[in-house]
């Protein structure tokens, strides 16, 4: 699911950041967001499940509950479900005027989750992906890695939204090995961030590779 990108016009970009729960994606793409209006863009932090009005209620479904109350492949249909919604009324229109799109999750989640930790199968999700998505897809891809035990003893579960947490060590390895495959296949959109550190020291690291993949952004 490498991508072709929306291709906006040449100030704004399309950017997804991924990893297991814990990898402090809100954390890091706040910085970013900072960072990027600092030079000017207009930017649009959004999530996924999520980040439209019909995505927000489909997410309510996924990440609450039993971690058996899904099977993987009705988990896969509801996450596209909820992804087309949120293309349609939130990432095109901003990418369409310009903006600076960071979402926090997008595809690479649902291959990770679904379709490798869930066993559902890469054939599947591709499948999905081409009905849903096609061509269109991020920019740049950034993937926060980090042990599990690690990343787990820091993911915040005081909202509820605990459901793939508690799924377990092994399922979280295999998400954590689905994206590094999944980097290592799209080499020139991802981008495998050590979360290890400070957060300052993760920004940096994470800057220093948009800046480096994105120059436009920077000029």
């Amino acid at each position: 699911m490498a991508g072709a990108g929306f291709k906006p016009p040449l100030k704004g970009a399309f950017i997804s950041v991924e990893g297991g729960d814990g990898a402090g994606k809100t954390t890091q793409i706040e910085k970013l967001a900072d960072a990027l209006r600092g030079l000017g863009h207009e930017v649009v932090t959004t999530r996924e499940p999520g980040g439209s009005l019909g995505a927000e209620a489909i997410r309510q479904l996924l990440v609450t509950g039993d971690e058996d109350r899904w099977s993987p492949l009705t988990e896969a249909l509801l996450m596209y479900a909820a992804r087309a919604d949120h293309l349609e009324k939130t990432i095109e229109p901003a990418l369409n005027r310009g903006a600076v799109v960071i979402t926090d999750r997008f595809a690479d989640s649902t291959m990770a989750y679904q379709g490798v930790a869930g066993a559902l199968g890469p054939q599947t999700v591709e499948a999905l992906h081409k009905l849903v998505i096609g061509e269109r897809g991020p920019d740049l891809t950034l993937i926060l890695d980090a042990p599990i035990d690690q990343t787990l003893s820091r993911a915040d579960t005081s909202d509820g939204e605990a459901r793939f947490e508690n799924k377990g060590d092994e399922f979280q390895r295999k998400v954590r090995q689905g994206f590094l495959d999944i980097a290592d296949a799209a080499p020139r959109r991802c981008a495998v961030i050590d979360a290890r550190g400070g957060i300052g020291e993760v920004a940096a690291r994470i800057n220093e590779i948009v800046k480096a993949r994105l120059p436009h952004l920077y000029s």
